[in-house]
């Protein structure tokens, strides 16, 4: 039809015009397109030999996801629980639900043709590059959604009661939540690991490498209690808690009611709360003692919390708002949701205004127990939970498998990486050596991945505004220069920057197109803060980062590629 062919064209134009992607308008364009497409041209493609072998092979998935989705559409919520009778996965009653001729099945063969044609744009791009010598690295992610095909089908799997995340790190201070469910890998372990094994063999479709995201979650994963939005208050899982007397042969005295139960001295309110002090303690708080508050019944969750907040964006209510979330995380230890008479201190209590009210004989106790608790104490546990996790899966492959191994790194990792032959993941400016504020580049592991910057992190021109002094020792003493460092990153710096990445020991250097561009003045955005992909301290902010120019004007930009040829010659890898 002309003038729908004319109409798609058009909104085609308009979005790819656009600074950054709309994904909302973006899908759902891409969407009318594919039904109508489909109406023309679904019978004949559904009764190809092509589309039936696809079928044969992807069934067991294929089918579920497809009912997934379409019950999602009709009950208008991803939310499962809330489908009724459908609420719980059952294989016959999806197959009456797929059967060609009923109700459903219009939807449900549209369902499999948008999967079809997925998998074939998909294995056509894969193939071309293997033909071509090119490796395709793909990604694993760490964690699936509470609403996801996969909780649905098989709960089992899953802890639906605790929420996946990271403890605080450089990305965000308070830590991270992703609301996920963390892994029954009691369960996982039963039937040899199937589930994992079937997501490594898809993606033996289509790549011959691929990064495990948040390999630390092999070994243990943070765990946030449902009750809390911040990652602050989490523990690692599985884990070995403390008993009230461990705890007290430190030398602190473990009073239960004191350091596991959120409160405040009136002192640090006005920190909180400047002005609105007064106000806060007469809305939200009850006096505990002469001088403690602690949150009324209404409002003694985060998660109460940000629904009494939901909607409110004005300053004096984000301040309330933020300076509740801190009380709620105001312990120094946290109960075990499985033994509930154990303990796990709380991760970063140092900074906590509890741990500021203890004694100076209490605090040296508290820091004594916290390192062994957080860095001595777990380390052939969680060793052999990798080992027995992650030996059968790197088997089952023929891919070659790199781990994303950032954060609060336990000692035992980089054994269990180096006889796995998992490639680690290193970054300058995030050194895995505690002594050192950057990697020593000249002594990498061959086996690993070095990157300028990941879509966590901001890219290096954005980086080279973040922290002045930090930027000045790593010009002097890194880069090698005498003198004040510039105010930007040059493309002549950029390139070094680069450069040195290129000269590493590591297998693979891997450089984010960002940091390709801030090597040519001509080529980079002027916008350096648009180049940001993802900050991870904000569950809202969208991945919208799209490439500033298209691939035909990027193939004419002669002066970058022989640039970036050269580097590469000169560099070794090719």
């Amino acid at each position: 039809d002309p003038e729908k062919a004319a109409f798609f064209a058009r909104k085609q134009a308009e979005l790819n015009g656009l600074d950054v992607v709309d994904y909302e308008q973006t899908v759902r364009y891409k969407l009318e397109y594919c039904r109508e497409y489909f109406r023309q041209e679904g019978e004949a493609i559904l009764s190809t030999s092509e589309y039936r072998e696809f079928f044969a092979q992807n069934e067991s998935w294929l089918m579920p996801y497809a009912a997934y989705c379409y019950l999602r559409d009709m009950y208008r919520t991803s939310d499962f629980t809330q489908w009724k009778e459908n609420s719980v996965f059952d294989k016959n009653t999806i197959r009456e639900l797929c059967s060609v001729g009923g109700k459903a099945y219009p939807e449900i063969s549209f369902l499999y043709f948008l999967q079809y044609v997925l998998h074939t744009q998909f294995k056509g791009v894969s193939d071309y590059a293997r033909k071509n010598g090119i490796v395709l690295k793909g990604d694993l992610p760490i964690g699936v959604n509470r609403t996801s095909v996969e909780a649905w089908m098989e709960p089992k799997y899953f802890n639906m009661n605790g929420q996946a995340g990271a403890p605080p790190d450089d990305f965000s201070v308070n830590g991270q939540n992703w609301g996920f469910p963390t892994y029954n890998w009691d369960m996982m372990e039963k039937d040899n690991f199937s589930w994992w094994k079937k997501r490594f063999r898809k993606l033996e479709d289509y790549f011959d490498s691929f990064r495990i995201d948040h390999i630390l979650g092999f070994f243990r994963i943070w765990e946030v209690p449902s009750e809390y939005v911040q990652g602050l208050c989490g523990h690692f899982n599985p884990a070995l808690p403390l008993t009230p007397n461990e705890i007290e042969q430190y030398g602190l005295d473990f009073n239960e009611a004191r350091l596991t139960t959120p409160h405040i001295n009136r002192e640090f309110l006005p920190e909180l709360f400047g002005d609105q002090t007064e106000e806060v303690i007469g809305a939200f708080l009850a006096q505990s003692s002469s001088r403690h508050f602690v949150l009324k019944p209404f409002c003694d969750t985060q998660r109460k919390v940000e629904a009494l907040f939901a909607g409110k964006t004005d300053e004096a209510s984000l301040r309330i708002k933020k300076g509740l979330f801190a009380i709620a995380n105001e312990v120094l230890f946290l109960r075990d949701p499985r033994e509930p008479d154990k303990f796990h201190p709380r991760i970063s209590a140092s900074q906590s205004y509890l741990y500021r009210e203890l004694s100076a004989s209490d605090q040296y106790a508290f820091d004594q127990l916290y390192w062994n608790f957080f860095y001595h104490r777990h380390n052939e546990f969680w060793k052999a939970q990798a080992f027995n996790r992650l030996t059968p899966l790197v088997g089952s492959t023929n891919m070659l498998v790199c781990g994303e191994d950032l954060g609060m790194i336990p000692e035992s990792v980089p054994d269990v990486m180096n006889k796995l032959q998992i490639f680690s993941l290193e970054i300058e400016r995030m050194p895995k050596t505690p002594q050192r504020e950057f990697s020593d580049l000249y002594n990498l592991p061959y086996h690993s991945v070095c990157t300028t910057s990941t879509h966590d992190m901001t890219p290096l021109r954005s980086w080279w505004k973040e922290d002045r002094a930090k930027i000045q020792r790593y010009y002097n003493n890194v880069l090698g220069y005498a003198g004040d460092a510039p105010e930007e990153c040059t493309a002549d710096l950029a390139t070094q920057i680069v450069s040195n990445h290129l000269a590493t020991a590591s297998m693979l250097a891997i450089i984010p197109i960002q940091d390709w561009f801030a090597m040519d003045d001509f080529i980079k955005r002027k916008d350096y803060e648009a180049e940001r992909i993802n900050v991870p301290s904000d569950s809202n902010h969208y991945w919208r980062y799209r490439m500033h120019i298209t691939l035909e004007k990027l193939i004419e930009a002669d002066c970058l590629n022989n640039k970036i040829t050269e580097l590469i010659r000169n560099s070794g890898r090719k």
